[in-house]
């Protein structure tokens, strides 16, 4: 027996996006017409993928091999605290290469040569996502909207090397030492150590805020998608009350009709008598 949900879903993320709606509810038809009424609503509630979604889920679809390639890259990134700094730039310039890559890759399979640019940076970023964060990853081509990552650096688990100097530290000169002993009023200068330790609580700070307004982000797509399919389900419905209060319309002209055309038989037959 086939799988009716799984070639449903196959074929809605890989179609066009403006034929979602009516075609999922063809195959919802098809699966009730089927006997099974469960996997019809399991269909009718597949949400529809923004543009930028269905461009990553169509390439997926196309090229098994990219979900293989991404994955293999996030394997190796994930080993970032046993890394140096040379390793750990060369990941990410292959992170950056293999994104860029890809991103091409998903325009030409979409057929949009010349996107807008916020379609690109989203598929981008969904791209990107998908390397750090494996649930993206498994949701890749079934995604319904874009993918962000909000960590810093190469994964949220990676601590920066310590072989690896700052791009403030690569930029600014040392200070050379002062010959005057530091006043005991002024503050003293932090150990490496003390200020490694501000350094990350500071970007924890950042990670923790763009935790969060990634997930309110997230709250409200995911009410305005609920409330598209609300909607989608109301028209629907609207449109076939319409179909059918149009066809009862037409009934009651054509009984309207022949009512008064055996009206007029009649009244020409009793004018007929009584002469």
């Amino acid at each position: 027996m086939t799988d009716l949900l799984a070639d449903a879903a196959a074929e809605l993320y890989e179609a066009d996006p403006d034929e979602f709606t009516q075609r999922r509810q063809d195959l919802a038809d098809r699966a009730r017409e089927a006997g099974q009424p469960a996997v019809a609503k399991q269909i009718a509630g597949l949400r529809k993928p923004t543009r930028s979604a269905w461009v990553v889920n169509r390439l997926v679809r196309a090229d098994p091999q990219v979900t293989s390639r991404l994955a293999a890259l996030a394997a190796e990134l994930r080993d970032g605290p046993s890394m140096d700094g040379t390793k750990i730039r060369e990941l990410t310039a292959a992170r950056s290469r293999l994104v860029d890559e890809l991103t091409r890759q998903a325009l030409q399979v979409s057929d949009l040569p010349a996107p807008p640019a916020a379609l690109r940076e989203e598929v981008t970023a969904t791209l990107d996502a998908a390397i750090a964060d494996p649930e993206v990853a498994a949701n890749l081509g079934t995604l319904v909207r874009a993918a962000h990552w909000a960590g810093f650096g190469l994964d949220p688990m990676t601590p920066f090397p310590a072989d690896a100097p700052s791009p403030s530290a690569r930029k600014t000169p040392a200070a050379p030492a002062s010959p005057r002993t530091p006043k005991p009023s002024q503050p003293a200068t932090p150990t490496p150590a003390e200020a490694a330790a501000e350094r990350d609580r500071r970007r924890q700070e950042k990670l923790q805020q763009a935790e969060r307004a990634l997930a309110e982000a997230d709250q409200a797509a995911e009410s305005a998608n609920l409330a598209e399919q609300d909607l989608e389900d109301t028209v629907r419905r609207l449109e076939a009350e319409l179909a059918d209060a149009r066809e009862r319309l037409a009934e009651a002209r054509r009984q309207s009709y022949r009512a008064e055309s055996r009206r007029r038989r009649a009244n020409a037959e009793l004018g007929r008598l009584r002469e």
